[in-house]
């Protein structure tokens, strides 16, 4: 039985300054490489900067014939005021 090698997932943290080509770009190098991306992003600005990049690094792919698919869901992270809550875009290539 031969066995597939482990996908690796890169994380990256989205500010509302983040600036969308950049992130775009760093997606689109970590799917080419084989990888999935979890983007984590706290707060409207964030999240906008987050789903901004992900049609940007699917024009980068997509020249490779790959097609980018996102599954987007909460997370809770405890902070020292308390404990907040964010969006986790996972994106994956196929």
């Amino acid at each position: 039985m031969q066995t597939q090698p482990a996908v690796q997932e890169k994380e990256f943290r989205v500010k509302s300054t983040t600036p969308p080509p950049e992130l775009g770009s760093a997606i689109a190098h970590a799917i080419k490489s084989g990888n999935q991306v979890v983007l984590k992003a706290v707060g409207a600005g964030a999240i906008n900067q987050a789903v901004k990049a992900i049609p940007i690094a699917g024009s980068f792919v997509s020249s490779f014939g790959t097609k980018l698919t996102e599954e987007i869901t909460f997370f809770r992270s405890k902070t020292q005021d308390g404990e907040i809550l964010g969006i986790a875009i996972r994106v994956m290539g196929t």
